[in-house]
């Protein structure tokens, strides 16, 4: 969910100059809420807060009437409530949304077939090859806009531009239910007076580091030296930013999406302590990453894990694997000693694990022994037993009659294949 509000709305007038651009940016407009509106045309115009109705829960989405108000996505339900005491907290319904956005994705590809979805509700188009089919790229952009309302119901941003990174971010400025299109010999000025922050890529952290340097305009970022730009951020992002900040961006709209990560985390009801039962959780879970990675035949080359305490502060941490793998104790292993990395010890609401850096299941080179054999075994044998008799039938011991001894029930949160 994006953090607008429709409020400073930019949006370009018919006939606007398109001349050098091939990219569309197209963005759903507060995705999940407009779908629940589409179901439910009674919710037309409320604010509302998608998400479950429990104190302990965070906003999924919300709709441009509640965003006025500033809730925003991963914010607690009770505070979006206090900032919003008239929202409507409506449930999501998270299969219904992929369902909505196969509908719309269908469009795109209908139009060009170079189609880069990002999400569920956003996607690249490369329009260059089909001009001569549908017109120019702004012609072709008001297209979409017509054809994703029209036979889907909902409506959608639209930036156009001659790279990705213009496009996104044009689209962003043209929300809701907008299309702003940045020709080519308009780049640099169109991008001189943004700010840092709406360079995408660069968070919150590496935002405040610039504007600490007095850099708080893309302009700015044109107008350091390189040297001070790798001293904020650190030279890799300095290097990146110093291109974007010129308009340079070289990235090509891929029609194969590359699966980055797949992860798994839970809540808990109440905040958790225990540190062992902490260590335990991170093996369930880094055994459902595993399991899953096994399924797609890939395996991973970093493991990552999340922790939020009860004040929601939120914690990351990552490590790279000396080799890459799908079992889950070693997966499970290297979350537990990420875990044990934490000095804090505050009551715990979150956890989290996931795998990065996929690769197809032996890719790497040939080992002389593998470490992992007997895990590989055990694993494997359960991947045969839950094929046979079902996911619920097979659980590590250690996992049995966990959960309300401890005071622990748990609301899994599933985020899928990224």
């Amino acid at each position: 969910m994006g953090r607008g509000d429709g409020r400073g709305r930019i949006v370009s007038p018919d006939g606007a100059d398109d001349s050098g651009t091939r990219i569309l940016h197209v963005d759903m407009d507060a995705f999940y809420a407009a779908v629940e509106v589409l179901d439910d045309p009674s919710l037309r115009g409320l604010p509302l807060i998608i998400g479950a109705p429990d104190g302990r829960s965070v906003v999924s989405s919300a709709s441009y009437e509640a965003r006025r108000y500033g809730v925003r996505a991963a914010m607690p339900v009770g505070q979006a409530m206090r900032l919003c005491p008239t929202a409507k907290i409506v449930m999501p319904h998270f299969e219904r949304y992929q369902a909505v956005s196969k509908q719309v994705m269908g469009v795109f590809e209908s139009i060009t077939p170079l189609v880069e979805p990002l999400s569920v509700d956003e996607a690249f188009l490369d329009v260059q090859g089909v001009r001569r089919l549908w017109g120019s790229p702004g012609r072709i952009a008001r297209m979409v806009r017509e054809r994703v309302h029209a036979e889907v119901g909902i409506t959608c941003s639209v930036g156009v531009a001659a790279t990705k990174h213009v496009a996104k971010m044009a689209s962003t400025l043209s929300k809701p239910d907008g299309l702003l299109i940045v020709a080519a010999a308009d780049t640099l000025d169109f991008l001189t007076p943004r700010s840092v922050r709406a360079l995408w890529g660069v968070g919150p952290k590496a935002s405040e580091a610039l504007e600490a340097r007095g850099i708080r305009t893309i302009g700015d970022i044109r107008n350091s030296p390189q040297d001070m730009l790798d001293r904020a951020v650190g030279p890799a992002l300095g290097a990146r930013i110093a291109q974007l900040a010129r308009g340079m961006d070289a990235r090509e709209v891929e029609t194969e999406r590359v699966e980055k990560s797949v992860g798994h985390e839970e809540t808990f009801d109440v905040d958790i302590t225990d540190r062992e039962f902490l260590r335990a959780e991170l093996l369930r879970l880094a055994d459902r990453v595993a399991v899953r990675l096994r399924r797609a035949d890939w395996e991973c080359g970093t493991v990552a894990i999340k922790v939020r305490f009860d004040d929601f502060t939120t914690l990351s941490r990552s490590q790279t694997l000396t080799e890459p793998t799908s079992v889950g104790q070693r997966i499970g292993e290297a979350a537990q000693s990420l875990y044990e990395s934490i000095d804090r010890r505050d009551p715990i609401r979150l956890i989290g694990v996931r795998a990065e850096k996929l690769r197809s299941a032996g890719s790497a080179a040939f080992a002389l022994w593998d470490d992992d054999e007997h895990w590989r075994k055990v694993e494997g044998a359960l991947d045969d037993a839950r094929a046979r008799f079902g996911n619920a039938t097979i659980t590590r011991a250690r996992h049995i009659g966990r959960g309300d001894g401890r005071g622990a029930a748990r609301h899994p949160k599933d985020h899928g294949v990224d």
